[in-house]
């Protein structure tokens, strides 16, 4: 009788009656009796249950008063009811009120009553046999096998009814009472996680492994604002593991005050584990006095860290800190407001968004709820979320009277990661939002420019566009897009220092990306590429602050102490150094394989990168697309350098060299072009062959008749 429910449940009488007798027994000794074995699908008798299995599930009578603490002389509240609905009385009242309100209206499972219970319990996750609950309840039962709650007894045998039918039996709360865990190690920092924890919706201990780059690049924005001025307090609003927040403590040392937050319960337990295994002091809330500190197993605590469980808001609300990191499951905008809130002069705000479905306009409608952004799929669409990401953060900063800088702003496959410095006043924050415009994208030829600032309305928008596809194609070709960040998207100056971060500590993994993500600020090729960048000899301190003067870079960062200068260029060298860092990189890309011509090879890349910037354009790859190229060239200029050096299909790609077109170069400048890229492809590694591009330029009729 194993897979079997009880006769009482398959019966469809209500009114359970128990024999006086029986009770009688029950309410005499059975603790002393033996307890009966089941065939290993029933839980054990004993109190000593896994604290998932909710307290309305009993044996016996005896073991429900057991809960009530029955004694002779004094009042005791009823374990099942709240205190407004059943007041705390003696015990022969108390037992009275247990065997008829609860205990004879229960529902039997393999010797286990599932009595109803009055207790506003919080919500049980969906499962694929239970049903879907409500914050606060009245009666209802707690499902033995599913842990669903079910408002009314009928549902209830029916619910017990449907599990006996799939078989499922075998409780699941067997399964919790000692869950196995994994150690995971990570820059030298050591975790303890679930088996499941790459699946946020099912564990508590969520960690993904392809996140690290995003992890260190966060580490390394903070190593770089922990050299500016120590110690700075920096949270971890969304804890789960703990891992980001103990390699901050772990590395950083005492130029740091980790708080690492979590409102679940178990990721705080989690969390609190993980500090002692990597032989840190965990410091507790302060609510919780008396018990203020714990230190780790060994002697060698390295550090003290802060966990706290509260709603990030709440806790982002209450304090103050230098550096905040945001990393929910989805979208961060519910928590821009209250990071901006409290947030220090020039600190960091971080935040990672995984929405990528929205993001990356697979789910418009969803990034025009969240982000107010009407978005559509483009070649570019990556820097497209990243600038969408941006704009809601300076709406979110500027509401607090704050401004940002945007230090940096990353998207690949699984995030988009933007940091931003936060500057005081209002005046910054109107030149912050001021940078938020609409962008006019062609659908034709994916032709795209920021419209005019002003409020005047345009006669003709299309005339703003660079391409002619309006006056050439038929209908509507271009949409509006936006409103979107139209700044900066880099510093290269806080991008060369988080490279020497980078490099101090050992994080191979991310140097060669923050390598592309400068020469992608600078929009220069990597061949150019220094690890001593331009710094300014005329810069002057005042209150601790690096002010600008004439000759100052863009940079003006709160510093506490001096560090130590590099070599500066003179002469021209140095107003050269000063118009590249004047001029900011430019907005978007362009793809060559969407460009490409049907029936041509294209050159290489590092080639091609090359010619244009010898045609007198600014070019750099970026790190949004690996066959992308960033310029401020036209459209219709792209397309004719492009032209002018691919080759026939027809030819085999057997020589490389350029159509040629009336006004082309001479041959000895192309054979020194060729010759300048031969050590930058050497460092890029093998590039696509010369006939990559007659399988990527197979285009639709439209693309090819913009062409």
């Amino acid at each position: 009788d194993g897979v079997v429910a009880s006769e009482k449940v398959k019966s469809n009488d209500l009114d359970v009656k128990i024999p006086e007798s029986e009770l009688e027994t029950e309410e005499k000794g059975t603790e002393e009796e033996p307890t009966r074995e089941s065939d290993g699908n029933i839980l054990d008798v004993s109190l000593d249950y896994p604290r998932d299995k909710h307290i309305s599930i009993q044996r016996h009578l005896s073991d429900l008063e057991k809960l009530a603490d029955l004694g002779e002389d004094k009042k005791e509240p009823c374990p099942l009811c709240p205190e407004e609905k059943f007041k705390a009385c003696y015990s022969h009242k108390l037992r009275r009120h247990l065997q008829n309100l609860h205990w004879k209206v229960s529902v039997e499972f393999k010797g286990y009553r599932m009595c109803i219970c009055h207790l506003p319990c919080h919500p049980v996750k969906p499962n694929l046999v239970g049903d879907q609950t409500v914050s606060k309840m009245g009666a209802h039962y707690h499902c033995i096998i599913c842990s669903a709650t079910i408002t009314r007894r009928t549902d209830m045998i029916g619910h017990i009814n449907r599990h006996v039918n799939k078989g499922e039996t075998e409780s699941r709360f067997i399964t919790v009472r000692a869950p196995p865990t994994e150690v995971v190690k990570e820059s030298a920092t050591e975790v303890q996680v679930l088996p499941n924890h790459s699946t946020p919706q099912k564990t508590d201990s969520y960690f993904n492994p392809k996140m690290k780059l995003n992890r260190q690049l966060i580490f390394c924005a903070l190593a770089v604002l922990a050299e500016e001025r120590k110690p700075i307090e920096c949270l971890d609003a969304f804890g789960a593991t703990g891992i980001m927040g103990l390699q901050w403590a772990k590395h950083l040392r005492s130029s740091v005050k980790v708080t690492i937050n979590d409102c679940n319960e178990n990721s705080v337990t989690v969390i609190k584990e993980n500090c002692h295994l990597n032989k840190m002091k965990v410091k507790l809330n302060v609510k919780e006095e008396g018990n203020d500190e714990t230190g780790g197993d060994g002697e060698d605590n390295t550090g003290t860290i802060e966990v706290t469980k509260m709603d990030a808001n709440v806790i982002m609300h209450l304090r103050s800190f230098d550096f905040i990191h945001l990393d929910p499951f989805g979208t961060s905008v519910n928590y821009l407001d209250s990071a901006f809130r409290n947030v220090r002069n020039l600190g960091i705000v971080s935040l990672t968004s995984t929405d990528i479905s929205s993001l990356y306009a697979k789910a418009q409608h969803v990034a025009l709820r969240h982000y107010g952004c009407n978005i559509v799929r483009t070649e570019y669409y990556k820097e497209l979320a990243a600038r969408i990401v941006i704009a809601a953060v300076t709406r979110a900063a500027a509401r607090c009277n704050k401004g940002i800088e945007v230090l940096l702003a990353v998207a690949l496959e699984h995030f988009v990661l933007v940091v931003v410095r936060v500057l005081r006043g209002p005046s910054t924050a109107d030149d912050s939002a001021k940078k938020i415009r609409y962008l006019l994208h062609c659908q034709w030829c994916e032709e795209r420019i920021f419209q005019k600032e002003g409020n005047m309305v345009e006669e003709n928008p299309y005339q703003e566009l660079p391409c002619d596809c309006h006056g050439s194609m038929p209908g509507r070709t271009a949409v509006l897009l936006g409103p979107l960040w139209s700044g900066a998207l880099f510093n290269a100056g806080f991008l060369r220092r988080m490279l020497l971060e980078a490099v101090q500590y050992g994080l191979d993994e991310v140097q060669p990306l923050l390598k592309t993500l400068i020469c992608e600020a600078e929009c220069t090729t990597l061949k150019h590429f220094s690890t001593h960048g331009p710094v300014d000899e005329n810069k002057q301190e005042e209150c601790g602050v690096y002010i600008k003067t004439s000759n100052t870079s863009a940079e003006s960062y709160l510093i506490h102490g001096k560090r130590k200068g590099e070599d500066v260029p003179r002469g021209g060298a140095a107003k050269r150094h000063r118009a590249e860092l004047s001029a900011e990189h430019p907005a978007f890309y362009y793809n060559v394989h969407r460009h490409s011509l049907r029936g041509m090879n294209m050159p290489k890349l590092n080639k091609f990168l090359t010619y244009l910037s010898q045609a007198g354009y600014r070019v750099s790859r970026t790190h949004f697309d690996p066959m992308g190229v960033r310029t401020n060239a036209p459209l219709a200029q792209f397309k004719t350098v492009l032209l002018k050096y691919s080759t026939p299909t027809y030819t085999g790609g057997q020589g490389e060299g350029p159509v040629h077109l009336p006004g082309d170069a001479p041959v000895g400048e192309e054979a020194a072009a060729a010759a300048g890229v031969k050590a930058e492809d050497a460092e890029f590694g093998g590039e696509e062959g010369p006939g990559v591009a007659a399988v990527c330029a197979r285009s639709s009729p439209a693309r090819r008749a913009a062409d």
